[in-house]
């Protein structure tokens, strides 16, 4: 069976299978090795020149690592992966290897915190400005494009607030002025949402969220265009150093033999605690795209196979009052993470967007009294009847 022959669930247990030595190990082999033995000077020679393939140094390639790169390129469509320490980390070698001084980047009206502290870190000490566009239609995309921008850097759905991003109009209009787009594929993994197919150029992942799917481990990924991720590989991975480890890559590779399992549960299960909460009179807006009556539910089904694990809502209150709710959680975890088996509830405001300031994170849609969901794999019953009992007694006389 060819690679194109195989659905998706197949390629998630067999994609990338390469053919290191494994004496027949059913499971990944794991190469916990710093570095690589040559059987000759000649042959460290020719490594290094890049005239022979081989290994030489983890940092520069180890064979569990080179599995989960290429099953992530398997799953995404693309040319080339390549594996991070952190999704932050994958996110700043890719912004790094598409900018420089004075440069100008494009980004979807809402990312997460740390990636927003990033983009201020490289406009303070590298004079790489960015600019937020709702990305609405095409005509406002093109005003925001300027003559220094050297990418677009896209969040869909957008972190928390579930916005929408139609990949396919931002890849259209970037083409016109020679852009490549870049979008965090995170809250969907490639099983709900593949921006390549789409026209988009690069795709990273906080792979610690879904791929990873037990809250064990921290990691990114990068896929894309063999000649952008070799450069990617060549500069921002081997000189800077994000790079992983055996271990962790081979919990990944676990994770990804799940991932469809998972996230069809995830789906199932936020779709049931969405409409529940639209329904309940202490809440004032719920934004889930996989929603029928949420405002962009038609583009939801153009480029997503369901609405994903993750929801925000608002609720008639202040940030005491969605504090003073979160607290009265029994089984559900304050935590800010997501795609993790347990469900987890968290305040963006004050925890993953805290770095960003009031007013930009107001424009973002990130008010105080927005309460963020990562619905886990629990009995929906149990997850709704946590909620509930919180919401009623948050329910004020």
């Amino acid at each position: 069976m060819s690679k194109k022959d195989k659905q998706i669930e197949t390629a998630m247990i067999h994609g990338g299978e390469n053919k290191i030595e494994s004496y027949g190990s059913l499971a990944a082999p794991i190469f916990q090795t710093s570095t690589f033995s040559f059987d000759n000077a000649l042959e460290g020679e020719r490594r290094f020149a890049g005239e022979t393939e081989g290994y030489i140094y983890s940092r520069l390639g180890n064979p569990t690592v080179k599995m989960l790169e290429d099953r992530i390129c398997d799953l995404e469509g693309g040319e080339r992966g390549l594996a991070f320490s952190s999704g932050m980390a994958a996110i700043s070698a890719v912004l790094i290897s598409l900018t420089k001084t004075n440069d100008h980047i494009l980004c979807s009206n809402g990312l997460y915190g740390c990636t927003y502290g990033l983009l201020k870190m490289l406009k303070d000490k590298y004079h790489i400005d960015h600019d937020f566009s709702f990305m609405d239609n095409e005509e406002e995309l093109r005003d925001c494009i300027t003559q220094r921008t050297t990418c677009i850097f896209v969040e869909t759905p957008i972190n928390p607030t579930m916005r929408l991003i139609d990949l396919t109009m931002v890849a259209r209009v970037a083409r016109e002025f020679g852009i490549p787009v870049v979008v965090d594929n995170t809250f969907c993994s490639p099983y709900l949402q593949r921006p390549l197919e789409l026209g988009c150029d690069v795709v990273v992942h906080s792979a610690t969220k879904y791929i990873g799917g037990h809250g064990d481990v921290i990691a990114g990924l990068v896929v894309g265009r063999r000649e952008f991720i070799d450069e990617v590989a060549r500069h921002a991975q081997k000189d800077v150093g994000g790079v992983l480890s055996p271990f962790d890559a081979w919990l990944l590779l676990r994770g990804l033999k799940t991932l469809h399992v998972r996230m069809d549960r995830h789906s199932d299960n936020a779709a049931v605690i969405a409409e529940k909460l639209h329904h309940h009179p202490s809440v004032t807006q719920v934004h889930y795209p996989g929603m029928d009556h949420h405002p962009q539910h038609s583009l939801a089904l153009t480029q997503m196979k369901t609405g994903g694990g993750v929801l925000s809502f608002t609720i008639d209150g202040t940030k005491k009052d969605a504090q003073y709710l979160m607290d009265q959680m029994n089984m559900i975890k304050i935590a800010v993470s997501l795609g993790d088996a347990e469900t987890l509830i968290q305040h963006p405001a004050t925890m993953t967007h805290a770095v960003v300031p009031e007013e930009k994170r107001k424009q973002m849609g990130i008010e105080d009294n927005l309460i963020r969901l990562s619905i886990g794999l629990e009995s929906v019953h149990d997850i709704w009847q946590d909620i509930n009992q919180a919401l009623n007694v948050f329910v004020k006389d």
